[in-house]
């Protein structure tokens, strides 16, 4: 950041330093500011460039700045590849200039000078900001020419952090990832050290965890042990955390509060890190709103001659709004998403064992900061022997495709078994029922029958809605998608007539793989390569036992998922009803790694 410049810095601090200044510089008359996007697009103004301009923000949003407002002395458009500020624009570079035309609302030219700063975030260009004065108005509410870029370059800093900060926060639903992105983003950039505490347990305790702290590249992170529980946070305590954690505005912390006596266990506790870290100045913040408060920031400098001010202390407090909104939504998330994968887990069967047939199940959650979606498989006898296999996936990753998931799985069993006929006759009722009786949008299975006498041989009957095809592998390695019997997915309501089903012979040997998408499907990936990495796979674990060949599948094929992944798997005996061969006593596992 802009802290100091050489001539005119330090009265630069003063009045920057001033209660409210930020909303000055973007809200006040006589510095019209606006934002230009990479293509030189308005992207929001404030109102003091409305006025200049003689425009409001909604006629100027969206415009070219140089179609729409550049002008010469005689009112024509000079080229765009002559224009200052796009040029600066593209070379990411400063530029100002003076007694230059813009085209007021009204048609008149108005000569303005303007400075402009690029906005970089991580390497990539975001955009330009532009301040505007009228080169004819003869005063400077904030002083001369230099301390106007002063303003604006260190404002466009802070802009860039926050918007970085947000950035990072929102790509994480993981508390601990969005922490450790936040300290890394803000030392050394705007603190030497970071400190987060978050309140845990109920209120009545009113514990209080210090979960993240942040110290400067390179120096010794020894005293990162202050992690740890911390005492409560006393209501009677005048401790800059306590008034914080208890609802407090942020605090500037200068050296008379710094050396404080402290007055309760959790104001010690702050004093000796502060102490501790070689704090010459600090803030704490506030993570939340006023009407939820789940912690408090501290940030800490170290340096004397940088202290932090009241503009730090502004941007501080916006920082810890939009922190603790990021927290609670992940902390809203994991319980969402613990009650999830509960109802999967409850629901996720350990499969029956058909005379000589051998079916073994697996179930992987989707890693810890993704979603959880509605995948499911079941496996249940029926009223005529029939062995029926179901494997499917409810459109959506929340608590809502789990319940969801919990009524398909229901209703499916319910119907299957007071319905002897095919798997597409079943599932034609089951699609009938959804609208009536489920919340469910849209889902995928796949539906099958494994009929045949006792000793064999069998032949699978299938009905595919929209779900991946089954594989079905030989005892030699000859592998095959199994892509005959499909039909629309559930909930699609486009009729057309009853679903097909498809029959085809299980060899002596056979493996037969349901799965779910989260199998096949990998970002950056397509769903051919997948299916062929599947095939690939599958052969050559042709000659496993079933629990080895589903660890092994799993094994090769989730790394990079992000999806939750079923798996079911039924092996057919090497000859007749011995149970011998590659699946004889493989038994059965359901797990959830």
């Amino acid at each position: 950041m802009a802290d100091n410049v050489a001539g005119g810095g330090s009265g630069a601090r003063r009045w920057a330093a001033e209660p409210g200044f930020w909303r000055e510089v973007s809200d006040h008359l006589g510095a019209g500011l606006a934002v230009v996007d990479t293509a030189g697009l308005i992207a929001a103004v404030n109102p003091a460039a409305e006025e200049l301009l003689g425009r409001t923000a909604a006629e100027l949003t969206g415009e070219d700045f140089h179609e729409l407002l550049h002008r010469r002395a005689d009112g024509s458009a000079p080229p765009r590849e002559r224009c200052p500020l796009l040029t600066a624009l593209a070379r990411r570079t400063p530029a100002h200039g003076e007694r230059g035309s813009l085209l007021r609302g009204d048609g008149h030219l108005v000569p303005v000078d303007w400075s402009g700063v690029p906005v970089v975030r991580d390497g990539r260009l975001l955009g330009m900001t532009v301040l505007l004065t009228g080169a004819t108005a003869g005063r400077r509410p904030y002083g001369d020419r230099s301390t106007h870029m002063i303003a604006l370059e260190d404002f466009t800093d802070r802009m860039a952090l926050v918007a970085e900060i947000t950035s990072a926060l929102a790509q994480t639903l993981d508390t601990e990832e969005a922490l450790g992105r936040l300290g890394r983003l803000l030392v050394p950039r705007l603190a030497d050290w970071a400190a987060v505490d978050l309140r845990v347990g109920n209120a009545a305790e009113d514990e209080v965890r210090r979960v993240a702290v942040t110290g400067p590249e390179g120096r010794d992170t020894g005293r990162e042990v202050w992690r740890e529980p911390l005492p409560a946070a006393a209501a009677h305590s005048r401790s800059p955390l306590v008034r914080v954690l208890h609802g407090g505005e942020p605090v500037l912390l200068g050296a008379g509060e710094l050396t404080a006596p402290p007055d309760s266990p959790l104001a010690a506790v702050q004093s000796g890190f502060l102490r501790s870290v070689g704090a010459t100045s600090a803030i704490t913040a506030p993570l939340g709103t006023a009407r939820q408060i789940i912690g408090a920031l501290t940030l800490v400098r170290t340096d004397p001659a940088r202290p932090f001010d009241a503009a730090d202390l502004a941007l501080v407090g916006d920082i810890g709004r939009r922190v603790g909104l990021a927290v609670n939504n992940a902390r809203l998330f994991g319980r969402q998403r613990e009650i999830a994968a509960a109802m999967q887990h409850n629901l996720l069967i350990t499969p029956p064992q058909p005379g000589p047939l051998r079916l073994t199940a697996r179930y992987q959650p989707a890693p810890v900061g993704s979603q959880v979606g509605g995948d499911w498989y079941d496996a249940f006898l029926l009223r005529d022997g029939a062995t029926a296999l179901v494997i499917g996936d409810v459109v959506g990753h929340d608590l809502t495709a789990a319940a969801g998931m919990a009524q398909l799985h229901g209703m499916l069993r319910s119907l299957a078994w007071d319905h002897t006929g095919p798997p597409g006759a079943i599932v034609d009722r089951l699609d009938d029922a959804i609208p009536a009786i489920t919340n469910v949008p849209m889902a995928t299975l796949v539906l099958a029958r494994v009929e045949g006498p006792e000793g064999g041989p069998w032949q699978l009957r299938w009905t595919s809605a929209g779900h991946p095809p089954p594989l079905l592998v030989t005892a030699d390695g000859h592998v095959e998608y199994l892509e005959q019997g499909q039909n629309l997915l559930l909930g699609s309501r486009l009729g057309g007539g009853g679903r097909t089903d498809a029959t085809v012979p299980l060899p002596p040997g056979s493996t037969l793989l349901l799965y779910t998408d989260g199998l096949i499907e990998v970002p950056g990936s397509d769903l051919d390569t997948g299916l062929g990495r599947l095939r690939r796979h599958a052969a050559a674990l042709a000659g496993r036992p079933l629990d080895e060949f589903c660890d092994r599948i799993i094994g090769r094929m989730a790394s990079g998922s992000t999806d939750d992944i079923a798996l079911l798997a039924l092996r057919v005996p090497a000859s007749g009803g011995s149970g011998g061969g590659a699946g004889a006593g493989a038994g059965v596992s359901r797990s959830a790694r």
